[in-house]
């Protein structure tokens, strides 16, 4: 499904306590009816012989116990007996109903707080809420023979002991970014050129290209679907500058429009030099030729190598790319490595209105939407599961992030259990003899739970309609980005270490405020419990 996304050498259900206030709890709390309780129930088989005995000892017995006790408080005693233990039944189908009803309400309240961010001032409110509810809980299972039992054992639902809670939204403090205005001169363009890796390596070195941009005040030119992907396909380029409320970047064609008579990079001064300037290879720069644009000798800024990039500042960049020329261009930026701080912030280093500057386009994210209302619901967990050319790529690092598939199994289960989500989102490259392994050891409570793919097209599923009627269906590229825009909406991501796939997710997650406490790469902090040797 995602061969074409990323390059080899890139990167029980919750029961109820109490399901129906009625049979299963009458056992388990020992409530049984009055009259199995009182001993009026005895039965006398006598033969005719003995019926006559009775006849003579009874009266005398009568006379006895007249003399003896107390017939009306006799009597009395056990019509109140009667009474109170039908009022104490009745009070325990009370207690079970309102047990019932809590519990269902603590399911409720967990939804919420699972929901709301861990700085969020409502959250305290919640939780005291929730504490509230537990106490209510505890003091109607308090006078149960089981309740301390089940008080016990109820801890993992409490956020404090790390149950529902724990996978709750990451709070990002954005009114503290570092950020620079980008205002660019209308007549200055950047010529954005990416050509390491696949679409998830172009679109963070479009990314930084954007950043490079802003800083220099141009316009940022992106590159022709002749000589790289059709980004138009798979991004909301508008949307970009009406978050910057004024034209920051344009399509190649647009920018042909304007320059017809003069294709021209007037100054291409090159952010690496090695192993070769600008990263671009002979086949590169005859595409380019093939559009009509013309270039300069390819200069270098400084002697910056791809395996080695150096930390590279701000006044840097401005410093060694800052010219009068109308268009310039600095090559694959990929892997240069200036203010990783800035990079890094939720929303990016660009001062910006909206959520993200690079986002899917709005038929993707619609298609998201409709797939994961279809399938997944409000609490699904996403994994990345990248294994084609991984396991070379992975054994070559240090350590291997290659894991086996029952370790990888034992990893999910253990996010499962801390997220209580009943079914999974599977975006992967892995051979079906994998994916069938890894379902059967996925298992939470017991039960399976389900790895989801996206399905073939089906005319009877509406979720996929618009990209079907706007001629995307089938597009690689399109279905790579959809499932990005897929797992980022997720409750809780598991992601590919090493995978600029996965890097592009969790970016999004970032930017969009879907991250949560429980994201992290498979099997984080652990070695493959196997690993083959080199060749």
């Amino acid at each position: 499904m995602m061969r074409d996304r990323e390059s080899s050498d890139e990167e029980d259900d919750r029961q109820n306590l109490i399901q129906h206030p009625k049979s299963p709890l009458r056992s388990a709390f020992q409530i049984h009816d009055v009259k199995d309780r009182l001993p009026i129930g005895r039965r006398f088989n006598f033969t005719s012989g003995k019926r006559y005995f009775l006849a003579i000892i009874l009266p005398v017995l009568v006379i006895v116990l007249y003399f003896t006790t107390d017939i009306k408080n006799l009597f009395q005693t056990t019509v109140t007996s009667i009474k109170y233990d039908g009022s104490v039944n009745s009070m325990r189908e009370s207690e079970l109903r309102a047990l019932y009803l809590l519990r269902k309400q603590q399911v409720g309240l967990f939804k919420l707080w699972n929901h709301t961010l861990v700085n969020d001032t409502s959250s305290t409110d919640l939780l005291s809420q929730i504490s509230l509810n537990k106490q209510i809980q505890q003091v109607l299972l308090s006078s149960h023979e089981l309740g301390n039992l089940l008080i016990e054992s109820d801890n993992s639902t409490d956020p404090s002991f790390g149950g529902l809670g724990r996978c709750r939204k990451v709070d990002r403090d954005k009114s503290k970014r570092k950020t620079v205005e980008w205002k660019p001169i209308s007549n200055k363009y950047l010529f954005a050129i990416c050509v390491s890796g696949q679409i998830s390596n172009h679109l963070i070195c479009l990314e930084k290209h954007m950043f490079f941009a802003a800083l220099l005040n141009r316009v940022l030119v992106i590159p022709s679907s002749k000589v790289d992907y059709e980004f138009k396909r798979v991004l909301d380029v508008e949307h970009i500058n009406k978050c910057l409320g004024r034209e920051v970047i344009v399509t190649y064609e647009e920018f042909a429009e304007r320059r017809k008579s003069h294709l021209h990079i007037d100054k291409f001064i090159c952010y690496f030099s090695q192993p070769q300037p600008c990263f671009m290879d002979e086949e590169r720069v005859k595409k380019l030729k093939s559009l009509g644009v013309s270039m300069n000798k390819l200069e270098t800024a400084w002697d910056e190598d791809v395996k080695k990039p150096k930390k590279r500042t701000v006044q840097d960049v401005v410093e060694k790319f800052s010219t009068d020329d109308d268009v310039i261009a600095i090559g694959d930026v990929f892997f240069a490595d200036v203010e990783k701080d800035w990079v890094m912030q939720p929303g990016g280093p660009i001062s910006h209105k909206c959520k993200t500057l690079i986002e899917p386009s709005r038929l993707i994210m619609l298609t998201a939407q409709r797939f994961v209302q279809t399938f997944m619901g409000d609490n699904f967990i996403a994994l990345h599961f990248r294994r084609h050319g991984f396991l070379k790529f992975c054994n070559a690092k240090k350590p291997s992030c290659f894991y086996p598939v029952p370790q990888a199994a034992d990893c999910i289960n253990r996010v499962i259990e801390r997220a209580n989500s009943p079914v999974i989102y599977l975006s992967t490259d892995a051979a079906e003899s994998e994916t069938g392994l890894l379902q059967s050891l996925v298992v939470f409570n017991g039960k399976t739970v389900p790895l989801v793919t996206r399905p073939a097209r089906n005319s009877a599923e509406k979720w996929d309609a618009l990209l079907y009627r706007h001629g995307l269906e089938g597009d690689s590229q399109v279905e790579a980005m959809l499932d990005k825009t897929i797992c980022a909406m997720a409750s809780v991501f598991i992601g590919s270490s090493g995978s600029t796939f996965t890097d592009d997710i969790l970016r999004l997650r970032k930017d969009w405020g879907s991250a949560s406490l429980c994201d992290e790469y498979l099997c984080q902090g652990e070695l493959p419990n196997f690993i083959a040797d080199d060749e």
